[in-house]
Protein backbone atom coordinates (compact mmCIF):
# COMPACT_ATOMS: atom_id res chain seq x y z
CA UNK A 1 0.00 0.00 0.00
CA UNK A 2 1.05 3.48 -0.89
CA UNK A 3 1.33 5.20 2.42
CA UNK A 4 3.19 8.24 1.12
CA UNK A 5 0.94 12.23 0.68
CA UNK A 6 0.62 13.34 -2.49
CA UNK A 7 2.08 16.75 -2.64
CA UNK A 8 -0.54 18.90 -3.06
CA UNK A 9 -3.06 17.71 -0.48
CA UNK A 10 -1.78 19.42 3.14
CA UNK A 11 -3.10 18.59 6.62
CA UNK A 12 -2.46 21.59 7.39
CA UNK A 13 -5.08 22.96 4.97
CA UNK A 14 -7.88 21.24 6.76
CA UNK A 15 -6.69 22.36 10.51
CA UNK A 16 -6.60 25.38 9.11
CA UNK A 17 -10.20 25.31 7.81
CA UNK A 18 -12.06 23.64 11.15
CA UNK A 19 -12.71 27.07 13.24
CA UNK A 20 -14.75 28.52 9.58
CA UNK A 21 -16.50 25.31 9.52
CA UNK A 22 -17.45 25.38 13.15
CA UNK A 23 -18.36 28.76 12.99
CA UNK A 24 -20.35 28.98 9.82
CA UNK A 25 -22.00 25.23 9.73
CA UNK A 26 -25.90 26.11 9.91
CA UNK A 27 -25.40 30.00 9.54
CA UNK A 28 -25.89 31.42 5.49
CA UNK A 29 -23.85 32.81 3.19
CA UNK A 30 -24.87 34.62 -0.02
CA UNK A 31 -22.88 34.81 -2.77
CA UNK A 32 -23.72 37.50 -5.60
CA UNK A 33 -22.26 35.38 -8.78
CA UNK A 34 -21.43 37.53 -12.03
CA UNK A 35 -18.78 38.74 -14.33
CA UNK A 36 -15.77 36.59 -15.36
CA UNK A 37 -16.74 33.79 -12.91
CA UNK A 38 -20.20 33.45 -15.43
CA UNK A 39 -18.60 33.56 -18.89
CA UNK A 40 -14.89 31.36 -18.11
CA UNK A 41 -16.38 27.28 -18.23
CA UNK A 42 -13.38 26.28 -16.22
CA UNK A 43 -14.23 29.31 -13.64
CA UNK A 44 -17.72 28.38 -13.96
CA UNK A 45 -17.12 24.80 -12.79
CA UNK A 46 -15.13 25.54 -9.75
CA UNK A 47 -17.79 28.21 -8.22
CA UNK A 48 -20.21 25.41 -8.60
CA UNK A 49 -17.69 23.11 -6.85
CA UNK A 50 -17.37 25.87 -4.45
CA UNK A 51 -20.77 26.17 -3.62
CA UNK A 52 -21.66 22.17 -3.41
CA UNK A 53 -19.11 21.95 -1.15
CA UNK A 54 -20.05 24.81 1.38
CA UNK A 55 -23.54 22.71 1.08
CA UNK A 56 -22.32 19.25 1.77
CA UNK A 57 -20.13 20.84 5.06
CA UNK A 58 -23.96 22.41 6.45
CA UNK A 59 -23.24 26.62 5.36
CA UNK A 60 -26.52 27.09 3.60
CA UNK A 61 -25.75 29.13 0.37
CA UNK A 62 -28.08 31.28 -1.52
CA UNK A 63 -26.48 32.16 -4.96
CA UNK A 64 -27.47 35.50 -6.68
CA UNK A 65 -26.89 36.21 -10.27
CA UNK A 66 -27.02 38.70 -12.88
CA UNK A 67 -26.32 38.44 -16.54
CA UNK A 68 -25.45 41.56 -19.04
CA UNK A 69 -23.74 39.71 -21.45
CA UNK A 70 -26.57 37.11 -22.18
CA UNK A 71 -28.66 39.74 -22.29
CA UNK A 72 -27.01 42.19 -24.88
CA UNK A 73 -26.37 39.23 -26.48
CA UNK A 74 -30.03 37.90 -27.51
CA UNK A 75 -30.91 41.95 -27.44
CA UNK A 76 -28.39 42.37 -30.51
CA UNK A 77 -29.12 39.38 -31.66
CA UNK A 78 -33.15 40.66 -31.94
CA UNK A 79 -32.31 43.69 -33.30
CA UNK A 80 -32.00 45.68 -30.52
CA UNK A 81 -29.37 48.20 -29.25
CA UNK A 82 -28.60 48.31 -25.58
CA UNK A 83 -29.03 51.69 -23.88
CA UNK A 84 -27.60 52.48 -20.87
CA UNK A 85 -27.56 56.08 -19.12
CA UNK A 86 -25.20 56.16 -16.04
CA UNK A 87 -24.07 52.49 -16.26
CA UNK A 88 -28.11 51.61 -15.91
CA UNK A 89 -29.91 49.68 -18.67
CA UNK A 90 -32.46 51.58 -20.29
CA UNK A 91 -35.87 49.16 -20.34
CA UNK A 92 -38.64 49.91 -22.12
CA UNK A 93 -41.48 47.14 -22.68
CA UNK A 94 -39.51 45.09 -25.24
CA UNK A 95 -36.22 45.08 -23.35
CA UNK A 96 -37.72 44.01 -20.47
CA UNK A 97 -39.22 40.94 -21.70
CA UNK A 98 -35.52 39.53 -22.88
CA UNK A 99 -34.28 40.52 -19.57
CA UNK A 100 -36.73 38.41 -17.52
CA UNK A 101 -36.54 35.91 -21.01
CA UNK A 102 -32.89 35.85 -20.52
CA UNK A 103 -32.12 36.05 -16.58
CA UNK A 104 -35.03 33.73 -15.35
CA UNK A 105 -34.88 31.54 -18.05
CA UNK A 106 -31.35 30.60 -19.50
CA UNK A 107 -28.98 32.41 -17.12
CA UNK A 108 -30.89 30.61 -14.00
CA UNK A 109 -31.55 26.99 -15.57
CA UNK A 110 -28.05 26.95 -17.08
CA UNK A 111 -26.70 27.75 -13.33
CA UNK A 112 -29.30 25.52 -11.68
CA UNK A 113 -27.91 22.70 -14.37
CA UNK A 114 -24.37 23.36 -13.57
CA UNK A 115 -24.79 23.10 -9.66
CA UNK A 116 -27.09 19.93 -9.56
CA UNK A 117 -24.12 18.25 -11.93
CA UNK A 118 -22.00 18.75 -8.63
CA UNK A 119 -24.65 17.09 -6.33
CA UNK A 120 -25.90 20.46 -4.93
CA UNK A 121 -29.76 20.50 -5.38
CA UNK A 122 -30.24 23.96 -6.91
CA UNK A 123 -34.21 25.80 -7.62
CA UNK A 124 -34.04 28.38 -9.68
CA UNK A 125 -36.40 31.58 -8.43
CA UNK A 126 -37.20 34.83 -9.73
CA UNK A 127 -37.97 37.60 -7.36
CA UNK A 128 -41.29 36.96 -8.29
CA UNK A 129 -41.45 33.69 -6.80
CA UNK A 130 -43.53 33.31 -3.87
CA UNK A 131 -43.50 37.74 -3.79
CA UNK A 132 -39.67 37.26 -3.07
CA UNK A 133 -38.61 40.90 -4.15
CA UNK A 134 -40.75 43.53 -4.52
CA UNK A 135 -40.06 45.99 -6.96
CA UNK A 136 -40.41 49.68 -6.79
CA UNK A 137 -39.82 52.24 -10.04
CA UNK A 138 -36.50 53.45 -10.09
CA UNK A 139 -36.70 57.25 -10.26
CA UNK A 140 -33.25 58.30 -11.54
CA UNK A 141 -32.39 62.53 -12.45
CA UNK A 142 -31.04 61.43 -15.12
CA UNK A 143 -34.36 60.99 -17.15
CA UNK A 144 -36.81 57.98 -17.59
CA UNK A 145 -35.23 54.21 -17.36
CA UNK A 146 -38.22 52.94 -17.75
CA UNK A 147 -38.89 49.12 -16.06
CA UNK A 148 -35.49 49.16 -14.08
CA UNK A 149 -36.58 48.97 -10.38
CA UNK A 150 -35.54 49.05 -6.81
CA UNK A 151 -36.05 46.78 -4.01
CA UNK A 152 -38.84 47.67 -1.75
CA UNK A 153 -39.13 44.48 -0.10
CA UNK A 154 -37.82 40.77 0.45
CA UNK A 155 -39.83 37.90 1.62
CA UNK A 156 -37.59 35.52 2.31
CA UNK A 157 -40.01 32.58 3.37
CA UNK A 158 -38.80 30.69 0.82
CA UNK A 159 -35.61 31.05 0.84
CA UNK A 160 -35.83 30.12 4.37
CA UNK A 161 -38.02 27.09 3.64
CA UNK A 162 -35.45 25.73 0.56
CA UNK A 163 -32.12 26.16 2.69
CA UNK A 164 -33.61 24.53 5.59
CA UNK A 165 -34.23 21.56 3.57
CA UNK A 166 -31.04 21.56 1.43
CA UNK A 167 -31.89 23.23 -1.38
CA UNK A 168 -29.29 25.98 -3.13
CA UNK A 169 -31.62 28.90 -4.11
CA UNK A 170 -30.63 30.56 -7.02
CA UNK A 171 -32.10 33.91 -7.50
CA UNK A 172 -31.99 36.03 -10.44
CA UNK A 173 -32.84 39.78 -10.16
CA UNK A 174 -35.90 40.27 -12.11
CA UNK A 175 -38.89 41.28 -9.59
CA UNK A 176 -42.84 42.36 -9.80
CA UNK A 177 -43.55 45.77 -8.40
CA UNK A 178 -47.02 46.77 -6.07
CA UNK A 179 -48.26 48.16 -9.75
CA UNK A 180 -48.39 44.49 -11.29
CA UNK A 181 -45.30 45.69 -13.64
CA UNK A 182 -41.96 43.09 -13.93
CA UNK A 183 -39.18 44.89 -13.19
CA UNK A 184 -35.00 44.86 -14.06
CA UNK A 185 -33.26 45.56 -10.42
CA UNK A 186 -29.62 45.38 -10.41
CA UNK A 187 -28.24 41.77 -9.15
CA UNK A 188 -25.76 43.70 -6.83
CA UNK A 189 -28.30 45.35 -4.98
CA UNK A 190 -30.40 42.46 -4.81
CA UNK A 191 -27.82 40.30 -3.14
CA UNK A 192 -27.43 42.64 -0.59
CA UNK A 193 -30.92 42.91 0.64
CA UNK A 194 -31.21 39.15 0.54
CA UNK A 195 -28.26 39.16 2.67
CA UNK A 196 -29.91 40.99 5.30
CA UNK A 197 -33.19 39.67 4.56
CA UNK A 198 -32.02 36.54 5.64
CA UNK A 199 -29.87 37.56 8.49
CA UNK A 200 -26.23 36.15 6.74
CA UNK A 201 -23.00 35.35 8.11
CA UNK A 202 -21.27 37.16 4.99
CA UNK A 203 -22.24 38.04 1.57
CA UNK A 204 -19.70 37.56 -1.02
CA UNK A 205 -19.30 39.45 -4.44
CA UNK A 206 -17.53 37.84 -7.05
CA UNK A 207 -15.96 40.98 -9.15
CA UNK A 208 -13.32 40.92 -11.61
CA UNK A 209 -10.71 42.78 -9.85
CA UNK A 210 -8.83 42.07 -6.73
CA UNK A 211 -11.19 44.26 -4.42
CA UNK A 212 -11.54 47.86 -4.33
CA UNK A 213 -8.42 49.43 -4.44
CA UNK A 214 -8.24 53.07 -2.48
CA UNK A 215 -6.86 54.18 -6.10
CA UNK A 216 -7.60 52.26 -9.05
CA UNK A 217 -4.68 52.95 -11.23
CA UNK A 218 -2.13 51.86 -8.64
CA UNK A 219 -2.97 48.18 -8.02
CA UNK A 220 -0.82 48.35 -4.88
CA UNK A 221 -3.45 50.16 -3.26
CA UNK A 222 -6.06 46.96 -2.46
CA UNK A 223 -8.07 48.06 0.39
CA UNK A 224 -8.28 44.63 2.90
CA UNK A 225 -10.47 46.28 5.39
CA UNK A 226 -12.81 48.46 5.86
CA UNK A 227 -16.21 49.93 7.54
CA UNK A 228 -19.18 50.76 6.20
CA UNK A 229 -18.65 54.74 6.82
CA UNK A 230 -15.48 54.65 4.79
CA UNK A 231 -17.48 52.60 2.27
CA UNK A 232 -19.69 55.85 2.27
CA UNK A 233 -16.79 57.90 1.76
CA UNK A 234 -15.39 56.37 -1.32
CA UNK A 235 -18.86 56.45 -2.79
CA UNK A 236 -19.63 60.25 -1.90
CA UNK A 237 -16.21 61.45 -3.07
CA UNK A 238 -16.01 59.64 -6.31
CA UNK A 239 -12.70 57.67 -5.64
CA UNK A 240 -15.12 54.60 -6.05
CA UNK A 241 -15.01 53.50 -9.95
CA UNK A 242 -18.44 53.23 -11.14
CA UNK A 243 -18.65 49.61 -11.80
CA UNK A 244 -17.69 49.47 -7.84
CA UNK A 245 -20.58 51.59 -6.87
CA UNK A 246 -23.62 49.14 -7.10
CA UNK A 247 -21.17 46.46 -5.15
CA UNK A 248 -20.51 48.98 -2.52
CA UNK A 249 -23.91 49.81 -2.11
CA UNK A 250 -25.20 46.18 -1.77
CA UNK A 251 -22.20 45.65 0.59
CA UNK A 252 -23.52 49.14 3.09
CA UNK A 253 -27.15 47.41 2.82
CA UNK A 254 -26.04 44.22 4.13
CA UNK A 255 -24.01 45.09 7.10
CA UNK A 256 -26.29 47.54 8.09
CA UNK A 257 -28.93 44.89 7.84
CA UNK A 258 -27.24 43.24 10.50
CA UNK A 259 -24.73 40.82 7.84
CA UNK A 260 -21.39 40.24 10.10
CA UNK A 261 -19.10 40.91 7.11
CA UNK A 262 -19.06 41.92 3.19
CA UNK A 263 -16.42 40.80 0.92
CA UNK A 264 -15.49 41.76 -2.44
CA UNK A 265 -12.99 38.86 -4.06
CA UNK A 266 -11.69 38.29 -7.04
CA UNK A 267 -13.90 35.67 -8.56
CA UNK A 268 -11.24 35.40 -11.33
CA UNK A 269 -9.10 33.45 -8.64
CA UNK A 270 -9.56 29.30 -9.01
CA UNK A 271 -11.79 28.68 -5.84
CA UNK A 272 -11.72 32.00 -4.57
CA UNK A 273 -15.13 31.27 -2.32
CA UNK A 274 -13.20 28.74 -0.40
CA UNK A 275 -9.77 30.79 -0.21
CA UNK A 276 -11.81 33.63 1.30
CA UNK A 277 -14.43 31.75 3.61
CA UNK A 278 -11.81 29.17 5.10
CA UNK A 279 -8.25 30.50 5.44
CA UNK A 280 -6.65 32.82 7.73
CA UNK A 281 -5.70 35.18 5.07
CA UNK A 282 -8.40 35.78 3.44
CA UNK A 283 -8.94 37.47 -0.11
CA UNK A 284 -10.00 41.18 -1.64
CA UNK A 285 -11.75 43.72 0.22
CA UNK A 286 -13.99 42.90 3.73
CA UNK A 287 -16.65 45.72 4.65
CA UNK A 288 -17.41 45.48 8.11
CA UNK A 289 -19.74 47.46 10.52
Amino acid sequence: MNTSIPPDISADVLIEALPYLRQFSGRTIVVKYGGNAMVDDALKTQVMQDIALLRYVGIRTILVHGGGPDINALMKQMGHEPQFVGGLRVTDAATMEIVEMVLAGKTNKSIVSHLNLQGAAAVGLSGKDANLIVACKMQSPKGDLGFVGEVARVNPEILNLLVENGYVPVVSSVATGSDGASYNVNADHVAGHIAAAVHAAKLVMLTDVEGLYANYADKSSLIGRMNVKQAEEMIASGAAERGMIPKLEACITAVEGGVDRAHLIDGRLSHSLLIEIFTDAGIGTMISA
